[in-house]
């Protein structure tokens, strides 16, 4: 019975042969109890294949003609393909991915010779340098004096002037630390030929209130009536005695500030005239931070100037321009209904 199994066994693996099934691998899966352990040869069969496939050489299961275009590349260049008999139901393809995927080309500094990558970290080293050195010239020149400035001042103006030069400071010389209130009052005559004075005016906090919340104050709001102060300050003495011509300016200009002021608030009522203001000033001290352990007082300080008579062209003036603008008004409506 063995010599007959074998040699069925032999016709059988004949046929199969020449019916392409692959020879010895058509036992994979099969038992056979009394035989040689004929399936583990043919793994380490196909496995030698399997080899010598990936390594570009003819093997018995495969060889050049069994990877196509891959045979005889190097090893971890390309992806190949070795194909095994099954046990009847088909080809089993076996897929051996060798190595990684080729690099993506280099781009940038990276792409350089290393000759031209040395150069070009040189450069922007250089170039890194030279800002720097720039900007901490341009901040000495704008700082105030200091021991570096007084050391190093010709190099820092040399490097400054003319291409660099600045026109302002980093840092204010003496910050303002007052709350400075200008305000306004006014004796005034009534219709009925009497006199009486008229309240304090916060002309600082109606500014303050016109541009809170007023994304494009003007320019009026805003200085006119700073700059007026710091300009009658600027020109008086601590007697509010005029130094020159132009603190007589100075006073006119507040004059003239202080008569639109009341107009526009009506002061002097249907029929009244102002005959006389007074400016006074009310300096408060901000506040120091709780950190700071600095002490000031909390008082207000009030600078009261003397009574300025009210001339009668400034008010006539006034007058004549809101006439003026109320006839322009008038015209400009006359011709519109024409037109109409």
């Amino acid at each position: 019975m063995d010599a007959y199994d074998t040699g069925s066994n032999a016709s059988r693996r004949g046929r199969d042969e020449q019916a392409g099934l692959g020879g010895p691998d058509a036992l994979n899966g099969l038992d056979v109890p009394n035989g040689p352990d004929v399936t583990g040869a043919a793994n380490a069969a196909n496995a030698a294949d399997a080899t010598d496939v990936l390594d570009g050489a003819t093997g018995a299961a495969g060889g050049p003609e069994a990877v196509g275009a891959g045979a005889g590349v190097p090893l971890g260049a390309w992806t190949g393909t070795a194909t095994e008999g099954g046990t009847g139901t088909g080809p089993r393809t076996a897929t051996a991915e060798c190595g990684p995927a080729a690099a993506e080309p280099r781009t940038g500094v990276a792409a350089l010779s290393p000759r031209y990558q040395v150069g070009a970290v040189v450069a922007l080293a250089v170039v890194a340098v030279a800002v720097c050195a720039h900007i901490g010239l341009v901040f000495l020149h704008v700082a105030p004096s200091n021991t570096l400035t007084k050391q190093h001042g010709a190099a820092v103006d040399e490097w400054i002037y003319p291409e660099f030069e600045q026109n302002w400071k980093l840092f204010a010389p003496n910050p303002l630390q007052q709350n400075i209130s200008v305000q306004l009052r006014a004796e005034v005559t009534t219709a009925d030929g009497a006199i009486r004075t008229t309240g304090w005016y916060d002309l600082s906090a109606e500014d303050g209130r016109s541009i809170d919340g007023n994304p494009l104050p003007s320019h009026t709001q805003q200085n006119e009536l700073r700059r007026a102060w710091d300009f009658f300050v600027a020109t008086h003495d601590s007697d509010d005695r005029a130094v020159g011509l132009r603190g007589t300016l100075s006073e006119e200009y507040l004059r003239r500030i202080a008569v639109l002021r009341l107009d526009r608030n009506d002061a002097a009522g249907p029929g009244g005239v102002v005959e006389r203001v007074q400016y006074r000033s009310r300096t408060v001290n901000v506040e120091p931070p709780p950190w700071s352990g600095e002490k000031v007082s909390d008082r207000p300080v009030y600078r009261e100037l003397p009574w300025w008579p009210v001339p009668g062209d400034a008010q006539d003036g006034d007058a004549q321009d809101g006439t003026a603008r109320d006839a322009g008004a008038r015209d400009a409506s006359a011709q519109q209904g024409g037109a109409a």
